[in-house]
């Protein structure tokens, strides 16, 4: 018997997942807006989550793609991962945080229960940013979560390269989250931090996705792509009824 599995959007790339019995957070970006962060590159946050720190159930695994910038992980969501049963990010990104945090590597695989659900995490590749702007922006990853009768896919902040196509070579993906957004900062002019609406309906293809979640592609000054781009991409005939936009705050089946 398939294991129910529902997802709450609240935001940016943060996604409530409830697999069977298993509490699952991805990305929490939590903080009330607007908010600034200063860094090299400033972000600025102009709408909250549909959900605070303070509003969430027990989470037993977070799924973290990187701890470096806010739009992934901030000063509220930071708070969530001390208090959560278990955080799987980047090599990079454990050592800093400690804790509950285990660092995988790409395509290293672990297992986590709860209760009666059994699910595997997979690292998946994710590069965000052109290459050569590594050094920069810093390690990122994705992940594959397995469970029975079904697999979902989180891409992480990345951009389209040719590693993600060995994903839909390892893996039948049921359900994509795509970090969408098309991120730009001025100080970078042209260069593309984050996938576009049609880089992201080309991912769904080489995925064979059954249907994908946008994420990331609102609320913050550095996603520069107009959302209604997002359903143009999708739009295409191969790719008709595979695009699932999920309301804010609201949980769905998927």
């Amino acid at each position: 018997m398939a294991v129910p599995v529902t997802a709450t959007y609240l935001g940016t790339a943060t996604v409530l997942l409830r697999i069977g019995d298993l509490t699952v957070l991805t990305d929490p970006a939590l903080d009330r807006a607007p908010a600034d962060y200063p860094a090299a590159r400033p972000l600025r946050r102009t709408a909250g989550a549909a959900l605070g720190a303070e509003d969430l159930p027990p989470i037993d695994l977070v799924l973290l793609s990187h701890d470096q910038h806010a739009d992934n992980l901030d000063r509220a969501g930071r708070e969530v991962l001390g208090r959560a049963g278990r955080v799987l990010t980047t090599p990079e990104a454990a050592e800093r945080l400690g804790g509950a945090a285990t660092g995988l590597a790409t395509w290293e695989s672990v297992r986590c229960t709860a209760g009666a659900t059994t699910v595997t995490v997979t690292a998946t590749p994710a590069r965000h940013g052109p290459a050569g702007t590594e050094p920069v922006t810093g390690p990122v990853t994705g992940f594959v979560v397995e469970y029975e009768g079904g697999t979902l896919y989180i891409s992480g902040d990345t951009t389209r390269h040719d590693a993600l196509d060995e994903i839909g070579e390892r893996f039948t993906v049921d359900t994509a989250f795509l970090h969408l957004g098309d991120a730009h900062f001025p100080a970078t002019g042209d260069l593309a931090f984050s996938l576009s609406a049609a880089e992201g309906a080309e991912l769904a293809r080489t995925l064979g996705a059954r249907q994908v979640v946008p994420l990331h592609f609102e609320s913050w000054e550095h996603f520069v792509e107009d959302p209604d781009r997002i359903a143009e991409a999708f739009a295409a005939p191969d790719l008709a009824g595979r695009l699932r936009r999920l309301p804010p705050g609201s949980p769905e089946a998927l």
